[in-house]
């Protein structure tokens, strides 16, 4: 099964529980966010609004960062999501020039928060959750959370609004096209399954 993603701008308030979560679950370094909020401004003044934006992985059917990767370590698992190989990976950073959603983020692991040395949680973390410095990570959509190792995202789970929808492809897209959803940045030809239903 391939799997989509639907986010209701309607229904998201910026609260940021999303990359709270992700954060915590995920054991992410300083300076890595997989999962981000954005606050955009549309239209011209003085008819403006502003547009609160959660950004994750894409799910690109046509992904340009797998393109761009030089060794292979991103690749395009059977269930359609995006994933990078540690071991392949050697940090060159062409695939976060090639993503045009800013959904990869390069790892160093040698500083703490604050600059101190890494803790004991934040080396167990890193270890725990391969966070391998000197290689790019991106969101995963928490595939190994859960018992049967199938994705299970914490950001669905945590947003207190319910503005976040996770599951198989088909229905995601049936429920944006009932609904008007659109997805980001249509022209960068990436194909993405992650879908926004309008503020």
């Amino acid at each position: 099964m391939a799997y989509g993603f639907l986010i209701d701008l309607k229904k998201c308030v910026g609260c940021h529980g999303c990359s709270v979560a992700c954060k915590a679950a995920n054991g992410t370094p300083v300076g890595v966010t997989r999962s981000k909020v954005l606050r955009e401004f549309e239209g011209t003044y003085p008819n403006t609004k502003r547009v609160i934006r959660p950004i994750l992985c894409m799910l690109c059917s046509k992904p340009s960062c797998v393109e761009a990767c030089p060794t292979g370590a991103s690749f395009v698992n059977d269930e359609g999501i995006v994933q990078i190989n540690k071991q392949e990976c050697i940090g060159c950073q062409t695939c976060m020039s090639a993503c045009p959603y800013g959904a990869r983020y390069y790892v160093e692991n040698d500083d703490g928060y604050f600059g101190a040395e890494l803790n004991d949680y934040e080396e167990l973390a890193y270890d725990a959750n391969g966070m391998v410095s000197g290689t790019v990570d991106k969101c995963d959509f928490c595939i190994g959370h859960s018992e049967d190792g199938k994705p299970d995202p914490v950001c669905v789970k945590a947003c207190m609004t319910e503005a976040r929808v996770f599951g198989d492809l088909a229905e995601i897209q049936a429920l944006a096209q009932e609904r008007g959803g659109e997805v980001w940045m249509p022209d960068a030809g990436t194909e993405p399954n992650v879908y926004y239903l309008p503020a």
